[in-house]
């Protein structure tokens, strides 16, 4: 009885997690093998772990001229992807998950992409669970949270990908389900989220920021109380460092000095890879600046293959995009100051997840020419969160006449994003890869 009450209450996100798993195996089926983002080198990751084979980052698994033929020529059955192998240096936890799939489907590409697509299914449900609990059970603007999560077209096509953002983004998601809870955390929940971050720093790099997010919250509950502080900490860091330090020590001998990450090792092989320096040399900072803010938001919101496919027809597709961003951060920053509620800490969290996902992509920019919206889908909730608080600031002061209005916003914004979904699938994505 209390499941089927629990069912009926949240029917909404019932119905947006069908609407994702069912578009979401649509990009995944039709998507043409390897024309994701990095897929063939995360595909090779688990295939070399699925022959016994522990990957090792070295010279030779990166070849800017080699992988760009391969590309141009759609993956050609001629050229061999087996030895795209820049990902190597990635921690295993994705990949070890997805090896007895491999073996189980004789290496089926679609199967592993639908293990994604399902991890992308918690990530949509706990979304919507981040914005239940801060906005105290408004199932409207934690629906329209899960809708822009689950529908951003270009989210979808990651998440029904072959790529470790999914389990990065899946434990990145229940951390922060976590920390914005309203009620006191027992030392086990403490522990829990110290179990979570250790996983998650054994899953991406993408990760590491939540460790900060993590110290903020600490902070913010314990600044009065040292001792509180201290002990909690130590519930919370304790487990992470113990299980991250299994792969920290595991590239200190094997990479040698303080390589931790193996990050050093990729730089040190990725020297064809296109570098900002180049870029500032050709168009200057005032253009290389305007090319990252460009195609950074025409990436967020969908670039496909490898970034070759850019939504450009209709050519006021992305003009409209930014008009909806400007109309939720204005939205956003009305309701800031007309708040009410004395408890900024889940807000807190929130945005300084987003502030360090934004200081890491623009970081990583200053080396590398990695201008992907796609990397700022660790900080996706508080994204969602944002343009749902803002969307809503405006059609607030009518919902006491008009009540309906507040549910047709996360089903307007469900209309929306799922018809350019289906349309950048088959107008885009199908007939040009």
């Amino acid at each position: 009885m209390i499941l089927l009450m629990s069912l009926r209450k949240h029917t909404l996100l019932w119905v947006i997690l069908l609407l994702y798993l069912v578009l979401g195996t649509l990009f995944a089926v039709y998507t043409p093998a390897w024309q994701a983002p990095d897929e063939p080198a995360h595909y090779n990751y688990v295939r070399q772990l699925a022959m016994g084979h522990w990957p090792v980052m070295e010279l030779g698994d990166y070849d800017e001229a080699y992988k760009n033929e391969v590309i141009g020529s759609g993956f050609a059955p001629q050229y061999d992807v087996s030895v795209i192998t820049y990902e190597d240096w990635q921690p295993p936890l994705y990949y070890l998950l997805l090896t007895p799939v491999f073996w189980l489907t004789n290496g089926s590409l679609l199967a592993l992409r639908l293990v994604s697509l399902l991890l992308g299914a918690g990530v949509v449900a706990l979304a919507y669970g981040v914005a239940w609990r801060v906005f105290a059970e408004d199932r409207w603007l934690a629906g329209g949270t899960a809708v822009f999560v689950a529908f951003v077209p270009q989210h979808l096509a990651i998440l029904a990908s072959v790529n470790n953002d999914a389990l990065a983004e899946l434990l990145i998601a229940a951390i922060l389900f976590l920390l914005v809870a309203r009620v006191a955390m027992q030392p086990r929940h403490w522990v829990l989220l110290g179990v979570l971050l250790g996983l998650g720093l054994l899953t991406k790099g993408t990760v590491y920021p939540v460790t900060a997010v993590i110290g903020i919250a600490l902070l913010w509950r314990y600044w009065r109380d040292w001792r509180g502080l201290i002990q909690t900490g130590l519930w919370a860091f304790v487990p992470a460092f113990l299980l991250g330090s299994l792969w920290w020590g595991r590239n200190i001998i094997l990479y040698g000095g303080l390589d931790i990450l193996g990050k050093a090792t990729h730089d040190a092989v990725v020297v064809n890879q296109p570098r900002t320096a180049d870029l500032l040399a050709q168009v200057g900072l005032g253009g290389a600046i305007q090319q990252l803010v460009r195609t950074t938001f025409n990436s967020f919101w969908g670039q496909f293959g490898w970034m070759a496919l850019p939504m450009l027809n209709p050519g006021w597709l992305y003009p409209l995009l930014w008009l909806f961003t400007a109309v939720a951060f204005m939205g956003l920053l009305r309701h800031w100051q007309q708040r009410t509620t004395p408890d900024n800490q889940p807000a807190l969290i929130l945005f300084s997840l987003f502030l360090l996902t934004l200081a890491v992509h623009l970081v990583y920019n200053v080396t590398f020419i990695q201008h992907q919206g796609r990397y700022l889908f660790p900080a996706l909730i508080p994204i969602g969160v944002g343009a749902m608080v803002g969307v809503m600031a405006w059609i607030r002061p009518f919902t006491p006449r008009w009540p309906i209005l507040q549910q047709l916003v996360p089903i307007g914004l469900a209309l929306a994003l799922i018809t350019l979904d289906v349309w950048a699938l088959f107008r885009i994505i199908v007939p040009n890869l």
